[in-house]
């Protein structure tokens, strides 16, 4: 009996703490699913969708973004070739990100931020002279206020200098990603 008391003054507080809680959804007037997708809406671009999708690491999809975006503006310009460049060099693809960067660096106006990312291509192909040219191009546009930029033209420089008398294994090196579409020639510890 006393048990069953116990049980019943359980439930009893039980339903009391929970009335006390927050308030419900009003089923009445939003219904109780997730609103809808309002299709009047402005869609995000799909570059800006690219770039996100190189921050989170998602190369792949993010190509496909920049390729609808192309679609979308009716061609490729400087942005999204650069992206798509950018996207497979993450992907560790030096040839097609060698010629994506190369064409939005020559048939537009160039970025600091793609010239260095052309130099780092150069650098995993083993183009050191090339790519030190490229660093110094970047470094002068950006008016020397990249670390990034000015890192990998030292890191250029001094694989220059040890490559005449020092034979430099090349395993030293590995890319980091910095920001979202920055890359970053670090010494492999």
């Amino acid at each position: 009996m006393i048990t069953g008391m116990r049980v019943a003054l359980a439930l009893i507080l039980a339903f009391a703490v929970s009335a006390c809680g927050e308030p419900r959804i009003d089923a009445s007037q939003t219904g109780p699913f997730a609103p809808g997708i309002d299709r009047r809406a402005q869609g995000v671009d799909g570059v800006e969708v690219g770039h996100r999708l190189i921050a989170a690491g998602e190369f792949e999809l993010a190509i496909r973004s920049f390729n609808r975006a192309a679609l979308d503006r009716g061609g490729f310009d400087a942005e999204i070739l650069s992206g798509l460049g950018t996207a497979n060099l993450g992907l560790g693809r030096l040839n097609q990100a060698e010629k994506l960067l190369r064409r939005a660096t020559t048939e537009y106006d160039p970025y600091p931020e793609d010239l260095n990312n052309l130099g780092v291509v150069l650098m995993e192909r083993g183009e050191t002279f090339e790519a030190i040219q490229i660093f110094r191009r970047a470094f002068a546009l950006d008016d020397g206020e990249s670390t990034l930029i000015r890192d990998n033209l030292r890191l250029a420089l001094a694989k220059s200098e040890n490559s005449d008398t020092v034979p430099v294994n090349e395993s030293q090196y590995k890319l980091v990603r910095r920001g979202s579409s920055d890359f970053l020639i670090r010494t492999a510890s």
